[in-house]
């Protein structure tokens, strides 16, 4: 049982060193030919033909296995090499390891300037890794791809939709979000965390664009939070330019982002960390809640 088990896992490994047929010069019945057992190569299906024939070499030329084996590897270099896929130092090794579970080594096969001849495979390429704080482009190419299919949603589940997209969004930054995001009729709120400082968040996604009454609203919120308080209004659809105009007269607190802010910070890979800090120093300058990222950066 244990060779069974053994012949037939050196015949997966071996199954892609050679054709079956339709070779003049490389194949395994010609393999066999040169090693002796050619009788026990029988055309078909070349994984079944292969297990045959390294069966019937054990079970009837036991000493003609390892001659077998030779040949086998030997028109493989040849025939490999040609189709750009070398024979990989690891295959043979792997082999070397196999041979044991059918009580064979075959010295040529191990010998280490043999083995320094042969190419390694390519290590595997190196997954981006996520850091906190920095996500990978794969994750914010998904949350752009997410930001999209928000807009496309009836009201009901894209207001769902989006408090999941926000909840990663903030996750994927590192800006710890105190807390899940609500969901409250048609804004979601929460809070995060940005250099120490703890933000409201106030996020809408209704069909129109906020106005005055919104901003003062939630510019009210913040103030009776704390003295220090700070906030992020969120507007998918954006802002009205008289209620900014309106709304820019007075000291403010806020900052806004609309939905080409988002997506503009993920498509160009910007740290969000960034952006909003950036918001927050043109808001002081000039009294303007909204600056749009493109003017930014």
């Amino acid at each position: 049982m244990k060779e069974v088990t053994a012949v037939t896992e050196i015949a997966d490994l071996l199954y892609g060193f050679l054709p079956g047929s339709g070779n003049s010069r490389t194949s395994f019945p010609l393999a066999a030919n040169e090693a002796g057992v050619g009788e026990f190569w029988q055309p078909g299906s070349k994984l079944p033909s292969l297990v045959q024939l390294l069966s019937m070499t054990l079970e009837h030329r036991r000493n003609r296995f390892c001659p077998l084996i030779n040949a086998i590897v030997r028109q493989s270099m040849t025939w490999r090499r040609g189709h750009n896929d070398p024979l990989k130092r690891e295959e043979i090794e792997h082999l070397n390891t196999l041979l044991r579970g059918v009580s064979f080594r075959i010295p040529e096969l191990s010998d280490e300037s043999f083995l320094g001849m042969l190419p390694r495979r390519d290590p595997p390429p190196q997954k981006e890794k996520a850091t906190p704080g920095k996500p990978t482009a794969a994750q914010l190419a998904s949350l752009a791809g997410q930001l999209i299919e928000v807009s496309k949603l009836e009201p009901q589940p894209r207001g769902y939709a989006f408090e999941k997209f926000l909840r990663e969004l903030f996750d994927a930054y590192g800006l710890a979000p105190r807390a899940s995001f609500r969901l409250v009729g048609e804004q979601i709120d929460g809070s995060f965390s940005l250099d120490g400082e703890t933000y409201l968040l106030e996020a809408k996604w209704k069909n129109d664009l906020s106005g005055i009454t919104d901003l003062h609203a939630f510019s009210g919120k913040v103030q009776t939070k704390a003295k220090w308080a700070r906030g992020l209004f969120i507007s998918h659809t954006g802002f009205s330019d008289d209620g900014l105009t309106a709304f820019g007269k007075a000291p403010t607190s806020i900052i806004c982002m609309d939905g080409f802010d988002l997506h503009e910070t993920l498509t160009r890979q910007l740290p969000l960390g960034d952006v909003l800090a950036k918001k927050i120093r043109r808001a002081a300058e000039t009294g303007g809640p909204f600056i749009r990222v493109r003017e930014l950066f």
